[in-house]
């Protein structure tokens, strides 16, 4: 059997190659450029949606265009760069060749452009033997896996919450400026994913940097492949990077891997359809976005999950930027609906110097029954949501100091609790916890007992602190083991 896979792959790697090899070269030329859309003559029944053309320029380096749009005797082109110099008449060719990419293990630790190209200055990338397509076709429904067991993401609140499952697809909602990247940092460093897939879609130029030096570092950056496109960037290359990131974590998919795919933000890779579809001529429908732009999120995040039979899994975990902090924008509602869980960020929370800013209450992880381990951790975190919702609402009256002690048990209850579980949801962006102590701590925190170990019936299994905390403890930590 495995000569047999050997000759298979082998073969799939002759083919791979023999695709890869150039074909014929096509010519037509621009009749008009107007805006970001270059019209093509000349190429009537060659070009295709999604083909990618060369146009050239008077005077300056040829730029790259791709497809957007046919009509009956012309082509729609939007380019990658900018247009300037291209005029009436200029060369268009078309290499009869779709974009693939051949990811290697060399692309561990670097940092890419959307075509791919290595934006990090450390030399060209190494090529796999196989090509991938950047626009892939989500796994059959039927195909597919059950997620599986819960993944370990360093992160007390997240872990113990809203728990997350391999192959699960969770959101991170939450408005600028209150720690989305920095989240999505800890949990590259902390997670236990063979590889970590990062698109940074739409980010200002100054955070890249920013993210790359400070929030991942050089030891999260060694098993993690970073996409890049930033906000100065065409729309078409904002698109790009957001197929990048999902063709390479697919890739890695199909080689059996575990992949932790994050995304910044789908949100800025919504905007970027919507321009494009807008300059192309489609009509706008909710808040200026054109319907195709729903269809293409959804194909988008549906690439994500698990694979088939021998296959990896993708666990995704993308941003939505939710302007104004509101959440029923239609990109946030449309991305929920498609999601298998979100988290919240809370601007009020992060302005009481609480990060991650997750609004324990307000976040929501559809397959958390799945990921419990533990009897009684899933009625650990039901309590803990719980007193931190009781307490939320009579916030107002005991911060003025009107309530009076013993007026409502449940009340008193979650005036004791909530300090620890406000202290046990901090954490710093360098500090990491396994999800099994984090929860010993939150049973002991709330008085509830470990469920019985198997073969020590005799012996009650009280929840209680460890004399001797990990390594990896922070002073939260510690206020909750005294």
């Amino acid at each position: 059997m495995s000569e047999r896979n050997a000759a298979s792959r082998a073969l799939d790697e002759a083919a791979s190659r023999l695709r890869g090899l150039p074909g014929p070269v096509w010519e037509g030329e621009i009749a008009s450029a107007l805006g970001m859309i270059l019209k093509v003559r000349g190429l009537s029944g060659v070009l295709s949606a999604g083909d990618l053309c060369t146009v050239e320029r008077r005077d300056m380096k040829p730029i790259q265009c791709q497809v957007v749009g046919v009509e009956q005797d012309q082509s729609l082109l939007m380019s990658f760069e900018d247009t300037e110099g291209v005029a009436s008449g200029a060369r268009v060719t078309f290499p009869e060749k779709r974009f693939r990419i051949r990811v290697s293990d060399g692309w561990l630790g670097r940092v890419i452009g959307p075509m791919a190209q290595p934006i990090d200055g450390k030399g060209p990338l190494p090529e796999g033997p196989f090509a991938t397509p950047l626009k892939g076709t989500p796994p059959p429904a039927f195909a597919r896996r059950r997620v599986g067991a819960m993944l370990d993401t360093g992160v007390r609140a997240i872990d113990a919450f809203t728990p997350i499952c391999r192959g699960q697809r969770m959101g991170i909602f939450a408005g600028s400026g209150v720690g989305k990247s920095t989240l999505l940092s800890m949990l590259a460093r902390s997670s236990a994913a063979d590889v970590n897939v990062i698109g940074l879609i739409g980010e200002r130029g100054r955070e890249v940097q920013e993210f790359l030096q400070r929030d991942l570092g050089e030891e999260g950056l060694k098993r993690t492949i970073v996409v890049v496109a930033t906000s100065d960037e065409s729309p078409l290359a904002r698109r790009q990077a957001a197929y990048l990131t999902m063709a390479v974590a697919e890739d890695q998919r199909k080689r059996g891997r575990h992949v932790f795919c994050m995304m910044d933000s789908v949100t800025r890779f919504a905007h970027a359809l919507r321009e494009i579809g807008l300059a192309v001529g489609e009509p706008p429908s909710a808040r200026g976005f054109p319907p195709s732009v729903f269809g293409e999120l959804a194909h988008l995040l549906e690439r994500s999950g698990p694979g088939m039979d021998e296959q990896g899994d993708i666990t995704l975990c993308a941003t939505v930027l939710v302007d104004g902090d509101d959440h029923e924008d239609p990109i946030a509602d449309a991305t929920r609906g498609i999601l298998d869980g979100h988290l919240v960020l809370s601007r009020n929370i992060a302005t009481r110097g609480r990060f991650p800013a997750i609004d324990v209450p307000g976040s929501v992880s559809r397959l958390a029954p799945d990921c419990y381990v533990g009897e009684n951790d899933a009625l650990a975190a039901a309590e803990a949501r719980r007193l931190l919702s009781v307490y939320e609402e009579k916030r107002d009256i005991i911060s003025i100091g009107l309530y009076k002690k013993g007026s409502d048990p449940e009340a008193d209850k979650a005036i004791a609790k909530v300090p620890g579980l406000e202290t046990f949801c901090h954490q710093d962006r360098n500090e990491s916890m396994r999800a099994s102590e984090g929860m010993k701590f939150l049973k002991s925190h709330l008085d509830i007992e470990e469920a019985p170990q198997a073969g020590d019936a005799a012996q009650e299994s009280v929840a209680t602190e460890p004399e001797n905390l990990p390594a990896m403890v922070s002073p939260g930590e510690q206020a909750l083991a005294s």
